[in-house]
């Protein structure tokens, strides 16, 4: 039984990591800035702390074999907390873990450190380009990785695509309340570009491979998404097919929409931002052979599949949450203007 801490512990992934790890028989402590506020409370411990305070990061990680970091500034929040955050947070983790003595860290990055590539599938190995603060602080973070790794601790670097699943709101949040009231759901450009996502068990698989098979398997960077997934239409339209209104996907034209979307985000009417209406119409995935190779990864949810199982989460807790909002996974964004324009569809 290893002893794990989880950064970001009381946000989306990580309390589907804390779950995860203690039905595995793990030991779990969560760091969060937020407090823990689930069921699983008594079965684990839960420090309340920011990862930007390095005490409070040396006193989570006393004791700790294995640190998953998950923690993160998300792009709705302020360019300097995504920075102090994503890059100096990141720092502070990855100092305090070894000075501490545990064995490896695995780091959540993302597969926004691409920017908007010019090909796919999308290797490890291709260019870095972040779109955005976000996409511009988890490039800096891994290069913080690799000055650990450099100095021989084991660091795996996971690059996830847009994952989903129970507890997950945010933008999909947008997407779930138009199903779920009888509505169109409209698409940026044609909805034909292939789109891969990933459901978050999968992505806890990977990671809990990543922290659990030797060092010289896991002491690299690894994509991390579904291996089935058909194109933005078809794949959105089982949800609507779920909810069974009768309801389809909208082609909208790409250059109009996405004009009217950087105004509405400049004149702060909109949750959407830049990387989400600018990849929306755009082919958008990554190669995982090298986890399938490494990590032994075998996803096993489609696209369509881990879309419906997050939208009937979605469905029964809906009442939960009506009343709520902010910027991270775990409330419904807010839709400013977008609900207004819901009435349309």
């Amino acid at each position: 039984m290893a002893r794990y801490l989880v950064t970001g512990g009381a946000g989306f992934l990580g309390i589907n990591l804390v779950r995860y790890l203690l039905a595995k028989g793990e030991r779990v402590r969560s760091l969060d800035i937020s407090p823990f506020g689930y069921p699983e409370a008594p079965r684990m411990e839960a420090v309340t702390g920011d990862i930007r305070d390095t005490a409070a990061v040396a006193k989570a990680c006393e004791g700790i074999d294995i640190v998953i970091h998950a923690a993160a500034a998300l792009p709705l929040y302020s360019p300097d907390d995504i920075r102090s955050t994503d890059v100096r947070g990141t720092r502070n983790v990855l100092a305090e873990a070894f000075k501490a003595g545990a064995q490896r860290v695995v780091h959540i990055s993302s597969t926004a450190v691409y920017g908007i590539p010019d090909h796919h599938p999308i290797y490890e190995t291709d260019r870095l380009q972040g779109v955005g603060p976000y996409g511009e602080a988890k490039i800096e973070a891994e290069k913080v990785c690799e000055e650990f790794r450099a100095k021989g601790y084991c660091v795996s670097v996971i690059r996830p695509k847009s994952f989903i699943g129970p507890e997950r709101l945010g933008v999909f949040g947008l997407f779930y309340d138009w199903a779920a009231d009888g509505h169109n759901f409209p698409m940026i450009g044609s909805g034909k570009n292939r789109y891969q996502l990933l459901d978050v068990e999968d992505l806890c698989d990977a990671i809990y491979a990543a922290s659990t098979l030797p060092a010289t398997q896991v002491n690299g960077t690894f994509n991390i998404g579904a291996k089935e997934f058909t194109t933005m239409r078809e794949d959105w339209q089982a949800v609507l097919d779920r909810a069974g209104f009768g309801k389809r996907t909208v082609p909208l034209p790409r250059t109009p929409v996405i004009l009217a979307l950087r105004i509405l985000e400049f004149l702060h009417l909109s949750p959407l931002y830049k990387w989400v209406y600018d990849t929306a119409s755009e082919d958008s995935f990554v190669s995982i052979e090298k986890a399938e190779r490494q990590l032994g990864f075998s996803p096993k949810y489609s696209n369509k599949e881990a879309l419906v199982r997050n939208y009937e989460w979605y469905l029964a807790h809906r009442e939960e949450f009506r009343n709520q909002s902010g910027v991270s996974h775990r409330v419904p964004w807010k839709q400013g203007i977008l609900g207004l324009a819901k009435l349309l569809f």
